[in-house]
């Protein structure tokens, strides 16, 4: 078996595996920029999760001072607590499956309620290597925003098809995921 670093790990299969934003310069710098506009903003952050499995909280609270605007994520990845925790309506899910921007709306907006965040990020998709369809092949990765303003809660989603294993989809939805946060957060800057 393969030896474990602080730096990196490996699954069982032998694939190098990020272990932090220290080890993913773009991870790093996309955090850093994220957290900085957010706290020059007072913008407040949370995130809902379920095929990247709390990678992107993970990634956020490596850096030193993300306490001070991000309030927390959920790992949603089954259907089960998208319904219990972040009160995804069964049917959104039975209508439309857990893949699609109905349910990824949703559950942006139940990390949003819950968390008592300013803006909320949800990540939900296909990371294969199974589970794929013809209309919803594996790397199809739906995101949720819901940004609190003043008198209303604005949402959008936005999805993306990331190419690779298993690890390089839930990696690439993850990056994705902080850029979407930081498009979000940027309007805020200065308000």
């Amino acid at each position: 078996m393969p030896v474990m670093s602080s730096r990196s790990k490996m699954d069982l299969m032998g694939t190098k595996i990020p272990a932090s934003a220290d080890s993913d310069p773009s991870a790093q710098q996309a955090v850093e920029t994220l957290l900085r506009t957010a706290r020059s903003s007072g913008v407040t952050l949370c995130v809902a999760e379920s095929c990247t499995g709390g990678l992107l909280a993970a990634l956020v609270t490596e850096a030193p001072g993300a306490s001070q605007v991000f309030q927390g994520g959920v790992v949603a990845y089954s259907n089960r607590l998208k319904i219990d925790v972040l009160g995804v309506d069964q049917t959104l899910l039975s209508t439309h499956g857990s893949v699609s921007p109905e349910v990824a709306k949703a559950m942006a907006l139940g990390s949003l309620c819950l968390c008592t965040a300013d803006v909320a990020l949800s990540i939900t998709g296909i990371a294969g290597p199974t589970g794929g369809l013809p209309d919803k092949p594996v790397g199809l990765v739906w995101y949720g925003i819901a940004i609190r303003t003043s008198d209303a809660i604005d949402t959008f989603t936005e999805s993306r098809h990331f190419d690779g294993d298993r690890v390089s989809v839930r990696h690439a939805a993850a990056l994705h995921g902080l850029r979407l946060l930081q498009d979000a957060v940027a309007p805020c800057e200065g308000t």
